[in-house]
């Protein structure tokens, strides 16, 4: 079985780089602006692409009948991305997401309209098809933000959890991303679907929120014990094969055999840096992309972290993605 179907979030992004962050009531800089395709299916499929994925790939959601979902549709097709099982939904409009940059440091705030994403469901997702393609692994992203699929389940406990149980009884190899939000949600939405999860990448907030561990120390250092209990934590409730935590400071893999790898972050010129937005995703590409081809961990986290390290290079969230051999090369040049 080979190829990566990636389901979920499907997004317009208008990215505007500003000068400040303003006060309430206040004036702020609009410096340069882009509008692209982002969410995570999309930012990783297209950053699968870019690194040089060469196995069949197909997106998976709901957008609307409107200009931002034809973007979107023209999007996956220039960058190879089968389009077959984006269902476009007539009476909504497609999700867009308003990002706000500040120019020196690429700190981001989101402004996120939810639209067609809120009506993505089981139902959209082809399993049967899937399977017959012979897929490997499916990619679902972002719990807590698609709300058909954040509802309860009195059998697994949400439906996104019956859904990826659903995958896995079809012999494919299931992935979960969540986004970042200050909640209390994570233990209601998130934890269900790690029973049916082979493969969980997230970030410390979300590593975090979903363990109950507190990874940053109060004065925002990295706490490396919490931060390995976590990862094994996550493979306590319920994550079958791998749980991967990336974080500024680099990325812990831990697997089910006990393996336990940390890679540290590259050292991206700072001048070099435009916004940090989809950096994210590129890692989980990166991640994924060794995981397919069975990479050792260690390559796995070095091609994620250079992935993440090339993304930071552009306004939205793929543009900067380079291919497997030039990641290498600034792997071994920012190391």
């Amino acid at each position: 079985m080979q190829g990566i179907a990636c389901g979920g979030n499907w997004i317009i992004d208008q990215v505007k780089i500003i000068d400040k962050w303003p006060p309430k009531c206040e004036l702020a800089g609009i410096l340069d602006e882009d509008s692209g395709t982002g969410g995570g299916p999309a930012n990783v499929l297209t950053s699968l692409k870019k690194l040089g994925f060469s196995h069949p790939t197909f997106a998976i959601g709901c957008i609307g009948q409107d200009a931002f979902g034809k973007q979107i549709l023209d999007h996956c097709r220039k960058n190879d991305i089968g389009t077959e099982f984006l269902t476009v939904l007539p009476d909504v409009r497609t999700s867009y997401t308003d990002v706000m940059t500040i120019r020196d440091t690429g700190e981001r705030t989101f402004f996120h309209f939810r639209g067609a994403n809120a009506r993505f469901a089981p139902a959209h997702v082809p399993v049967e098809h899937l399977k017959e393609a012979g897929i490997r692994m499916f990619y679902l992203g972002y719990l807590l933000l698609l709300d058909a699929l954040d509802q309860p389940n009195p059998d697994c406990g949400t439906v996104a959890a019956a859904l990826l149980q659903s995958i896995q009884k079809a012999g494919i190899e299931t992935c979960l991303d969540v986004v970042s939000e200050a909640s209390e949600r994570f233990q209601q939405i998130v934890v269900p679907s790690l029973h049916y999860v082979d493969h969980c990448i997230i970030n410390e907030i979300e590593a975090s929120r979903t363990t109950g561990i507190e990874i940053r120390k109060k004065d925002e250092s990295l706490d490396e014990g919490a931060l390995r209990n976590a990862a094994q934590r996550l493979l306590e409730l319920g994550v079958k094969k791998t749980a991967v935590i990336h974080f500024p400071e680099g990325s812990l893999w831990r697997d089910n055999t006990g393996a336990e790898v940390y890679q540290g972050c590259l050292k991206v010129p700072k001048q070099s840096i435009v916004s940090s937005v989809g950096a994210g995703d590129a890692f989980c590409a990166g991640v994924l992309y060794g995981i397919h081809e069975g990479w050792p961990p260690e390559e796995a986290l070095k091609i994620g972290s250079g992935a993440a390290a090339t993304c930071l290079q552009a306004a939205n969230t793929t543009d900067g993605v380079r291919s497997l051999e030039e990641v290498r090369g600034l792997c071994v040049e920012w190391s």
